[in-house]
């Protein structure tokens, strides 16, 4: 069925900082089929409902017609969700303020990549980021607790760069002492595969376990310890909220990122916000406090007073997470539980 453009707002969300916000990453299932332990204990799975698809697009609607240009589908893993070949089509018909499509995007772990990446595609969806913490089977097996997931992930890669989802970035959280020992190894990766790999610092958005500052590995050290096996030269920012910093191969072959919300915070820049699995609005992935945008639907307000919560919310979005800093609280749900 035909969606229509939702009717434009008179404002854009800005927040009271300053900061436009034009990137939206929805949750879409709090459920994984993996059990990663830097992300969870192994102990809990799913905490939080889902919505109807029909909801999550109405909400979505709403946040496009206040300046949303951006759109990621998170999870849990969104793969695992009834109804999302049928949510991407829909998205893919909405239109931006500037009458443009939606920049239309999913992460995933790549369990069920293989199978899914060209109907994915067909459906509209124009890139997918890969969460995979190895390039070893052994060590990524270890990680994901799932035997044969390593296999199964580069055929998803592989399916998901055939079917024409790119640039196709590969995400890799890494922790001193765990997983730190494949950095070389996913430069060659990069390479090899074609696609872009994203280094993360690791955040304190676990469960259970203890973050520190020195479990994390910082942005200057990955990138001194690619540059003594393959010569990197940065590139230049896209634009003011790119989240990663950006290097090619000296040989201009192949690109790799870093993402240092730790060592290097780019909150000052920050355009994003997130929806959670139930409906919740989230102005910080460290946020303390959730807004209840699907109960004030269910309640039976208008678009007209949902886009006005929305923007009193946006208005409170934090200046900056406060991480390693005395007083520091972790955020009210784990990661897996918030969206990627």
């Amino acid at each position: 069925m035909a969606v229509a453009s939702p009717t434009a707002a008179p404002t854009r969300l800005t927040d009271s900082h300053g900061r436009i916000i034009h990137d939206l990453r929805v949750s879409i299932t709090d459920r994984c089929n993996y059990k990663c332990v830097y992300c969870r204990t192994g102990e809990v799975g799913a905490q939080y409902p889902e919505l109807k698809i029909e909801e999550y697009l109405r909400l979505i609607q709403l946040f496009v017609s206040l300046g949303i240009e951006k759109l990621r589908l998170t999870g849990g893993e969104p793969l695992l969700r009834h109804g999302l070949l049928d949510l991407i089509r829909q998205l893919a018909q909405l239109r931006t303020l500037a009458g443009e499509p939606l920049d239309l995007a999913l992460t995933t772990n790549g369990h069920l990549l293989e199978d899914l990446a060209v109907p994915l595609r067909q459906a509209g969806l124009q890139r997918v980021t890969v969460s995979m913490d190895a390039v070893d089977a052994a060590v990524f097996e270890r990680i994901t607790r799932i035997p044969g997931s390593f296999a199964q992930v580069l055929r998803g890669i592989r399916a998901a760069r055939h079917a024409g989802l790119t640039p196709l970035k590969v995400n890799c959280v890494l922790l001193r002492g765990f997983n730190d020992d494949q950095i070389e190894k996913f430069a060659h990766f990069a390479r090899e595969e074609d696609v872009v790999v994203r280094f993360i610092e690791f955040m304190p958005l676990e469960e259970g376990r203890l973050w520190s500052p020195e479990i994390v590995v910082s942005l200057k050290e990955i990138v001194e310890r690619i540059g003594r096996v393959l010569p990197l030269e940065p590139l230049p920012g896209r634009d003011a909220s790119e989240t990663a910093r950006r290097y090619t191969f000296a040989d201009g072959r192949g690109e790799i990122g870093v993402i240092a919300p730790v060592t290097q915070a780019f909150c000052g820049a920050c355009s994003r916000i997130r929806l959670t699995s139930d409906g919740k609005i989230r102005t910080c992935l460290f946020s303390q406090v959730e807004h209840d945008l699907y109960g004030h639907m269910r309640a039976g307000e208008s678009d007209s007073m949902l886009r006005e919560y929305i923007g009193r919310t946006v208005q409170g979005k934090e200046a900056r997470h406060h991480i390693g800093e005395p007083g520091f609280l972790k955020p009210s749900r784990s990661m897996v539980h918030i969206g990627g």
